[in-house]
C-alpha cells in the first residue's frame, strides 16, 4: 500500500502565501519524481510543479516566479511554495509521486486525495 498524505490548503487573500506539503508512505522503494496539480471544476487536472529524483524542477508557466517545489530531506515529502498567490489559483490541488514499490517494477503514479487552495477577498 502507499498513501500520499496532502496538508497546508486553505484560505488566503490575493497576494498572500500558502505552503501545501504532501508525504509518501507505505510500501516505497524509489520515487523517480513528485510534483503538484490542480483542478477546477469542470476543468481537466494540470501540472503545477514536478521535481524528480535529481532535484530539477519545472513549473507551469503562469506560476514561475511564485510558486516553488522542494523535496523534504527524507525525499519522501513534496512542498509546494506557493506566494503572491491571485483568484485564478483558486483549485483542488494534487499531490503525484511517480514511484516503484519494489525493485525491478516500472514506477507508475499514485495520487493523493487533494486538498482546496481559494484565493479570495
Amino acid at each position: 500500500q502507499v498513501q500520499l498524505v496532502e496538508s497546508g490548503g486553505g484560505l488566503v487573500q490575493p497576494g498572500g502565501s500558502l505552503r501545501l506539503s504532501c508525504a509518501a508512505s507505505g510500501n516505497i522503494f524509489s520515487i523517480s519524481a513528485m510534483g503538484w496539480y490542480r483542478q477546477t471544476p469542470g476543468n481537466q487536472r494540470e501540472v503545477v510543479a514536478l521535481i524528480d529524483s535529481n532535484g530539477r524542477v519545472d513549473y507551469t508557466d503562469s506560476v514561475k516566479g511564485r510558486f516553488t517545489i522542494s523535496r523534504g530531506n527524507d525525499k519522501n515529502t513534496v512542498n509546494l511554495q506557493m506566494n503572491n498567490l491571485k483568484p485564478e489559483d483558486t483549485a483542488v490541488y494534487y499531490c503525484n509521486a511517480l514511484l516503484a514499490r519494489q525493485y525491478g517494477e516500472w514506477p507508475r503514479d499514485y495520487w493523493g486525495q487533494g486538498t482546496q487552495v481559494t484565493v479570495s477577498s
